[in-house]
């Protein structure tokens, strides 16, 4: 075992630069699949274990108290297909005023509070996580739903501060605490709840079959027969919120899934192609060993250990950067409101990185098996005599085919260079065909996400948003009321349009999850929306949604929906889906708002400026007719695509990395196996620059190869890929936004596989050129 560690502890001295490209080759496949794998564990499990942590809901319904008793709830818990159940809790919504010192909690700008009465956090189901203060005992105070991570970093807790309802009765607030099943906005003492005298009642269940919609709404139905008819109101899945808060890390599964396993496969065919390079170049080092009384399985073992050490090294190394690497983007993904309740939970998770390692260190003790157990039943003269001799046979028949060419002399010589040793060259050109695949699947991926971007930020039709937010110690109330806030923007210099946005919190009749309509008021369909399906609003009880806001509430274009606040109805028709948007919002006209909230204001106004208008010029005049008032330009493209992009361009990095150093490797050996042959070439007269050039020529043939393979590849992996990543995000993609392939691009990428191949190829070349007849004369 001594002599064993001593051989392969010398080898991988001698063999530096072998030892390094091993290592590199590791490290980065490993850290492209911890990364991958990350994301494929946060998508789902997140969710999935906050939700059994809390025992949450698999349904959340809201009973008329008018049609239903408690006694008769009650029984429901014990229907069949309950598995459990907690309730009823009587549920109202009340009506909170806007109010600076709270404008984190539930409802910022004031609007309808979905209250439930509870006397405790605990039960058998819906285990609310009670994470600041403390529950509700007296009659004055509240709880919020507000999610662990759902303050700013900074912001002190707004536990002791007072909530103001419309009828003028406070709150104080407690405690703060989260729902994975979306129960409720605020929780109050039963005390309190019987004071609001409600009309519904909750029910939370649990049922023994719900892995489906259709399992839930099935169980549902059941519960409804046992009830008087209609005294089911409204309802809603975990499976709901769920696909909510997956919805955006969603969107990322399918291309990092794709360049996960890009990654996996470019490593096994490189470090395949530099294990099994560096067994059969040491076969002479085989047979001295073997000479020197080495038996088989000590062989074996050296050639193992000296491919097992710096693997160790690079997964090692690998799987730590990827975890370094992955959770900044995974809690980049894992950003908004929606995923606050899960973010304690993202993560690589536990097994990603023990995966990575293992399997990766699996992969090349395989790879060097196979060329190991090849030189082990070598005898020792075979061995060296095959570490000497020269494959040129193939080689030479293609550059004697060339001969006869105009190509210079080092060009065709290079040319036929990777038919000495096509078993390694195979694998090289496998490697850079995977290279070339992945920066045409990401320049099509990126190409794609740009333009989603920036329609989805109006594609520039507004140049400028002004807020009116509600006053605070720092900040000053605007001088003008709302009305004369829009006058005022549009008659300041450079104004083509202004448009209002106002926004105000609503319920849908039928369901229990609140939403927020948003109204315009002025011109609306040219500020750069995307209608994907239908049409804009053009009538006052028309409205449009996000993909996102129908594909949860199970709607489509044409439904009709009436909309709630307070003891206000209007009924309203879905005419348009639009490309992007929240789950929770729906846009209609002004005149919506008016029939809900007469008084509520605008907040936001949409400027479009005449074309040659600087905005920052525009804006300094906001800022100097009202200091109340917060203008800021709009930005062409939105987080989401930034991410998307940037990891893109990061894992492509990594893989065309990876891909350069298989080339890399594959001119060391051939170098190695060709020193006479070299030290002949300069004796007759070849000169460096012409030993570079011969050795780059064999490498960038099969870049050029591997283009023109890799190319196809990527595109199919673009068009396969890239909608799927939209449909996990509820967004419909328009055909103009997929076609992205242009010669002048397919010309650039032509270039990406003789890139990869001439880059990997220049050092080593280089090195080789150096070479004197000397040098190779004292080797031999």
């Amino acid at each position: 075992m001594r002599a064993t560690w001593r051989a392969a502890r010398a080898a991988v001295r001698r063999r530096k630069l072998q030892t390094t490209v091993i290592g590199l080759v590791v490290m980065t496949s490993a850290m492209t699949l911890v990364i991958a794998l990350g994301l494929l564990h946060s998508v789902s499990a997140p969710f999935d274990n906050a939700f059994a942590k809390q025992r949450g809901a698999h349904a959340v319904a809201v009973f008329d108290t008018g049609r239903s008793s408690d006694a008769q709830l009650k029984e429901a818990a014990g229907l069949p297909g309950v598995e459990a159940a907690a309730g009823p809790f009587g549920q109202a919504v009340v009506e909170m005023k806007q109010d600076p010192e709270v404008r984190l909690l539930a409802s910022p700008d004031g609007g309808p509070v979905t209250v439930v009465g509870r006397a405790d956090p605990a039960g058998p189901v819906d285990r609310v996580n009670l994470w600041a203060g403390r529950w509700a005992e007296r009659a004055d105070e509240i709880v919020v739903n507000l999610p662990d991570e759902g303050l700013p970093p900074g912001a002190g807790s707004p536990t002791g501060s007072e909530l103001t309802a419309a009828d003028g009765s406070t709150f104080t607030v407690v405690g703060l605490a989260s729902s994975v099943s979306g129960t409720a906005d605020a929780w109050v003492s039963p005390a309190r709840m019987a004071e609001l005298k409600p009309t519904a009642a909750q029910m939370l269940f649990r049922f023994t079959d719900s892995a489906t919609g259709e399992d839930i709404r099935d169980a549902l139905a059941g519960v409804e027969r046992h009830m008087p008819k209609g005294a089911l109101t409204a309802s809603h899945s975990y499976l709901d919120i769920r696909a909510e808060i997956a919805r955006q890390p969603a969107a990322y599964a399918p291309f990092l899934t794709t360049f996960g396993v890009l990654s996996l496969l470019v490593a096994v065919l490189i470090v395949a192609n530099v294990v099994s390079g560096a067994v059969v170049a040491g076969f002479r080092h085989i047979g001295i060993l073997k000479s020197l009384g080495f038996t088989p399985n000590q062989v074996t073992g050296v050639y193992l250990t000296m491919v097992g050490v710096p693997a160790v090294v690079g997964c090692v190394l690998g799987t730590v950067l990827g975890g370094l690497l992955a959770d900044p983007l995974l809690h980049r993904v894992f950003q908004g409101p929606e995923v606050a309740i899960v973010q304690d939970g993202v993560g690589i998770g536990p097994w990603a990185q023990p995966v990575t390692l293992l399997g990766m260190l699996t992969v090349v003790l395989l790879a060097a098996l196979v060329p190991a157990l090849r030189a082990r039943r070598l005898s020792p003269a075979v061995a060296v005599s095959a570490g000497s001799a020269q494959r040129t046979g193939r080689a030479l028949r293609i550059q004697r085919g060339l001969t006869g060419s105009r190509l210079p002399r080092s060009v065709s010589l290079g040319v036929g260079l990777p038919f000495a040793r096509p078993g390694r060259s195979a694998m090289t050109l496998a490697a850079i065909v995977l290279g070339v695949t992945t920066v045409t699947f990401a320049t099509g991926l990126s190409t794609t996400v740009t333009r989603y971007s920036e329609a989805s930020q109006g594609g520039g039709a507004v140049q400028a948003v002004v807020y009116a937010g509600i006053p605070t110690p720092d900040e000053p109330a605007p001088d003008h009321d709302d009305p004369a806030t829009q006058r005022l923007l549009a008659s300041l210099p450079g104004a083509e349009q202004v448009t209002a946005l106002g926004y105000s919190d609503v319920r849908l009749d039928g369901y229990t999850r609140g939403v927020t309509l948003g109204a315009y008021r002025g011109e609306s369909s040219n500020l750069g929306d995307v209608v994907v399906a239908g049409r804009w609003m053009r009538e006052a009880d028309e409205a449009v949604a996000s993909g996102s806001f129908l594909n949860e509430r199970d709607l489509a274009v044409g439904d009709r929906l009436t909309l709630v606040k307070g003891d206000r109805r209007e009924r309203v028709r879905i005419v348009g889906r639009t490309l992007d948007g929240e789950a929770d919002r729906l846009y209609a006209l002004w005149p919506v708002m008016t029939a809900l909230a007469p008084d509520q204001k605008a907040n936001q106004y949409h400027v479009r400026l005449i074309d040659g208008i600087d905005p920052d010029t525009y804006l300094a005049a906001v800022r100097k007719a009202d200091a109340g008032l917060d203008p800021t330009k709009t930005s062409p493209v939105n987080a989401t695509a930034v991410t998307v992009v940037g990891a893109s361009t990061l894992l492509t990095l990594l893989l065309g990395t990876v891909a350069a150093l298989g080339v890399f490797n594959t001119v060391v050996l051939n170098t190695r196996e060709r020193r006479r042959d070299l030290g002949m070439l300069k004796a007759i007269g070849m000169t460096p620059r012409q030993v570079t050039v011969m050795m780059v020529t064999s490498m960038a043939t099969l870049g050029a190869v591997g283009s023109l393979v890799g190319i196809p590849l990527g595109i199919l992996g673009h068009r396969f890929v890239v909608p799927r990543s939209f449909r996990a995000a509820d967004i419909a993609v328009p055909d103009s936004m997929m076609a992205v392939w242009q010669a002048p691009a397919l010309a650039a990428l032509a270039l990406a596989g003789v890139t990869i191949a001439a880059v990997g190829a220049l050092v080593p070349s280089r090195a080789a050129a150096r070479l004197t007849v000397a040098e190779v004369l004292h080797n031999e």
